[in-house]
């Protein structure tokens, strides 16, 4: 997918070009310049891609996966540095103006690499979010705010086209320029988060649903998870609270059935690391086993697990609830 992508993106850049050719609209000029950066991103994310498939080895235990978010980075910086480039040209061209013309073809050439933009940017969000790669919903988000913005030029250029306001073409590109920095932040925001391993919290927070919506009786506490991705996989890491009086077979069934739980709503491309621990005499008012036969305090409550709780350790936690 990511090498299509890389095509479209020099097929689209050489269009522009022409269309700039055609016309000398700044405004198109900087769609053209905005376009640099998707072919640029897209060898980038292709060998970002061909790195993170590669299998884990003695140097990387965890595999490759991170190379996504390197990918993503230089694409976020990539198009930061296109708005600058633009506000530049936009500035250069207001001290040297040069007269606009042939708006009507340049308008139909713009128009359709728009279509085709919109397109592939469609089906690299989907493809990316299937398969949860971040280089290619970085590529899929770039490709549909470049539709947006190419979208806008069109509309400017249609005024400009009926009504002679050919100062509206400086105006329109600074107004993208902005739009494309602001993107491009955007971009390199999330890279840098999976880079230093900042939590996921619409994720962390439909693990913890899931795992409150099928408790088993003797998960009778979860606490210190951690949730890191390296690029499509999961890492996993957990305490799991099990009566003390289980043996290791026990134990492991009850660890099997979470992993089960967890692939069956996540995928498979997660890596789980459970360590179960025997429950204490604390944990017996919030424990929700009822034939359990060496119960030494009332049951109180059920306790439910939230973000908050899940990721602290159980000792402190279970006794600030009491």
């Amino acid at each position: 997918m990511q090498l299509w992508i890389t095509v479209l993106g020099v097929v689209l850049f050489l269009t522009k070009i022409i269309a700039y050719q055609f016309t000398h609209s700044l405004a198109i000029l900087t769609d053209a310049l905005e376009s640099v950066v998707n072919v640029i991103a897209g060898f980038v994310g292709l060998y970002s891609l061909y790195v993170a498939a590669k299998p884990r080895d003695l140097d990387h235990p965890y595999g490759h996966g991170k190379a996504e978010f390197v990918s993503a980075a230089v694409e976020g910086g990539l198009i930061v540095a296109a708005g600058i480039m633009i506000v530049y040209e936009t500035v250069l061209n207001i001290i040297e103006e040069n007269p606009i013309s042939k708006l009507d073809t340049g308008l139909l050439l713009v128009g359709i690499t728009a279509v085709l933009n919109f397109i592939a940017g469609t089906i690299c969000l989907q493809i990316g979010k299937r398969n949860n790669s971040l280089a290619l919903r970085a590529s899929g988000r770039h490709l549909q705010v470049d539709t947006y913005s190419t979208l806008g030029i069109i509309a400017g250029l249609v005024i400009i086209l009926f009504t002679g306001l050919y100062w509206l073409d400086r105006l329109i590109a600074l107004v993208m320029a902005l739009v494309v920095v602001y993107n491009g932040y955007r971009i390199l925001r999330a890279s840098l988060a999976g880079i230093m391993d900042e939590a996921d919290i619409q994720l962390l927070q439909r693990f913890v649903k899931v795992l409150n919506d099928n408790r088993r009786e003797n998960w009778v506490d979860l606490h210190n998870l951690r949730v890191i991705k390296y690029g499509s996989l999961l890492h996993i890491d957990c305490h799991l609270t099990v009566p003390w009086y289980l043996n290791v077979r026990e134990a492991h069934i009850e660890i099997d059935a979470l992993d089960g739980l967890i692939k069956q709503e996540f995928g498979d491309a997660i890596e789980l690391f459970v360590h179960t621990d025997g429950c204490l005499p604390f944990g017996c008012p919030i424990c929700i086993k009822p034939d359990c036969a060496v119960r030494e305090h009332v049951f109180e409550k059920r306790l439910e697990w939230t973000l908050e709780n899940v990721v602290s350790n159980e000792k402190h936690r279970l006794e600030r609830e009491a």
